[in-house]
């Protein structure tokens, strides 16, 4: 697998793979800004997230075109930026790339339905109900190109394996 240079990262997934956690981990890491895509759906899609109603293609274009100028601007400002986004189909992703008009680095989350099922039912979420996370599986389509990481490490485990896969030097804290 060949690593495009990109300077967004976008941590992807379905709902409760952990985007926040580790994007917001990795992101410290770089002393990169964080985004978080749930920041950006607009009061419509929360509502029908909210009432147990997966969102359509249409619902999620205008969502991922406002993250990805975001993103875009985010790593203007500061050089690198980090997001986090389900990003489940192929076409989102590259949607977003288009929308950011640069390269975008997707690191996948991966992880057994039983054990995100688990964690969805165990997590109170703003709108994300986990009666949804059997449509964010069905509309999974898993990327080629990505970074995996493994969903069952813990948060630092999974940072040094996307600090491997970057093969960056970030800074080692104290």
């Amino acid at each position: 697998m060949v690593l495009v240079p990109a300077r967004i990262l976008i941590v992807m997934g379905v709902s409760s793979s952990g985007k926040t956690v580790t994007g917001k981990a990795i992101a410290r890491r770089l002393h990169a800004p964080f985004l978080d895509g749930d920041d950006f759906h607009p009061p419509a899609n929360k509502d029908k997230m909210r009432a147990g109603t997966p969102l359509t293609d249409a619902d999620r274009w205008p969502w991922l075109k406002s993250l990805a100028a975001a993103l875009h601007a985010a790593a203007d400002h500061k050089g690198v930026a980090v997001g986090a986004c389900s990003a489940l189909k192929r076409a989102y992703r590259d949607y977003l790339q288009q929308q950011a008009g640069e390269p975008i680095l997707f690191v996948f989350l991966d992880g057994a339905h039983d054990l995100i099922a688990q964690r969805a039912t165990a997590r109170v979420h703003e709108y994300m109900p986990a009666s949804l996370l059997a449509s964010q599986f069905a509309a999974l389509e898993e990327p080629d190109g990505a970074l995996v990481v493994d969903i069952r490490a813990d948060v630092a485990t999974q940072v040094e394996a996307i600090r491997n896969g970057l093969c960056l030097p970030l800074p080692v804290r104290a």
